[in-house]
């Protein structure tokens, strides 16, 4: 859309900063989208490191201070939001966490747009202050949740009726989610950063290091594995959380693990990360509301084990793309490596199809974009130029037997 051509409509996203993670990204390929559909994007942040891109989509940043929890501040960003509804003549505001939902469902109110909230994850609810805190999140005229577990915690908390809540999954981006895009060049690279011993099985943690995500549980699975041909990675920035970057290193050291397992920063190239695997965990002891780390293994077609709760049940086939064992559990995660790391290259090659074919036909960026398009196109009582992606490839049935052994594979 060049400056002479006027925006069909105008959507405003608000999140509180633009950085790395998920949320984030869903945020920046909406906006692309929207800018495709001949529409304007309006980004309104705190800033942070990715604000650049917006340039390259055609999308338009305003900052302000809505990362903020402060009451004070989310009273004065009401006006604030107002008056971008108005600049921008904006249909939509769509708010995607819990404080500025607060301030841009009043903004909506007063300057007669349409709302829409994204709600990413089970929030804690400790107590009946932090319930109505949470609350912003549900009170988009449409609330998109990212996967069915998010909408049940929707349901059950603020009683949302089911059509007020359009279940939108995380979308993965397949031209760069995919095992032909990465070159040996890249796999060097981290083999010799992260020192990976020369035919090593790798089994690959990633995500952030902070508890939760289930450091401690993967420690104790390779102690109980024994196994010296296989090396674990642990990938992600502590973010000031030195303490229990030590607590790890301590358990790693006490556990004669030092050979075997080691902690390394946050990867830039998570595609080779994925490629250098030979299987991938995802160890959370609390349910994600969704969790990328599944849906991107397997469409890089790498064996995948999770726990069974949240958001990963719905985007890993039990019995047929993947494992799902016990949250904190290491006994049921040590079997599930063992069982993963005896799988020959006839049952990966099929286990690699089935995810990829999975993720193909359910978690890609593309259809994330067409959904929420049409959310927006639903409010506005129009229908937008949606830039479809191809029909992916169909692929085998799914299986409905979990495993009982590697014939599951055959």
């Amino acid at each position: 859309m060049t400056e002479a051509q006027t925006p069909k409509f105008t959507i405003i996203q608000i999140i509180p900063e633009l950085g790395a993670g998920g949320a984030e990204q869903g945020c920046i390929d909406v906006a692309a989208g929207i800018v495709k559909a001949g529409g304007r994007a309006v980004i309104v942040s705190h800033g942070g490191l990715r604000i650049p891109e917006l340039a390259r989509i055609g999308a338009i940043h305003e900052n302000l201070p809505v990362h903020s929890k402060n009451p004070f501040i989310m009273w004065q960003n009401i006006k604030r939001i107002e008056k971008l509804i108005k600049k921008y003549d904006a249909g939509i505001v769509h708010a995607r966490s819990r404080a500025p939902a607060w301030s841009a469902w009043r903004a909506c109110r007063n300057a007669k747009a349409r709302f829409v909230t994204t709600c990413h994850a089970p929030y804690n609810i400790s107590g009946q202050a932090k319930k109505i805190y949470n609350g912003s999140i549900a009170q988009g005229e449409i609330v998109i949740a990212i996967s069915e577990f998010v909408a049940a915690y929707l349901q059950e908390n603020y009683h949302l009726p089911p059509e007020r809540i359009e279940i939108i999954p995380r979308g993965i981006p397949l031209e760069r989610f995919h095992p032909a895009g990465v070159t040996a060049e890249r796999l060097v690279i981290l083999e010799k950063q992260w020192r990976i011993p020369d035919g090593a099985n790798v089994v690959m943690l990633p995500g952030r290091l902070t508890r939760w995500k289930g450091h401690h549980v993967l420690i104790d699975a390779m102690e109980k594995l024994d196994r010296s041909d296989v090396f674990c990675v642990m990938i992600g920035a502590d973010q000031g959380r030195e303490n229990y970057r030590k607590e790890l290193e301590d358990a790693i050291s006490a556990k004669n693990l030092g050979s075997r397992v080691r902690i390394v920063d946050h990867c830039n190239d998570m595609p080779a990360a994925y490629m250098l695997a030979t299987v991938v965990v995802s160890a959370s002891t609390d349910p994600e509301g969704f969790g990328r780390v599944p849906a991107e293994a397997q469409a890089m077609g790498r064996p995948i084990i999770a726990t069974n709760h949240g958001g990963a049940r719905e985007t890993i086939q039990r019995g047929y793309t993947g494992w799902l064992v016990e949250p904190n559990n290491p006994d049921d995660l040590a079997a599930a490596l063992e069982e993963a790391l005896s799988l020959d290259s006839r049952q990966r090659a099929i286990l690699a199809t089935r995810g990829m074919t999975h993720v193909a036909n359910n978690f890609t960026r593309e259809q994330m974009v067409e959904k929420t398009l049409h959310v927006y196109a639903r409010l506005l009582n129009s229908t937008l130029d949606l830039k479809t992606a191809p029909e992916p490839f169909r692929g085998s049935p799914r299986s409905s037997s979990p495993f009982a052994s590697l014939r599951a594979f055959g």
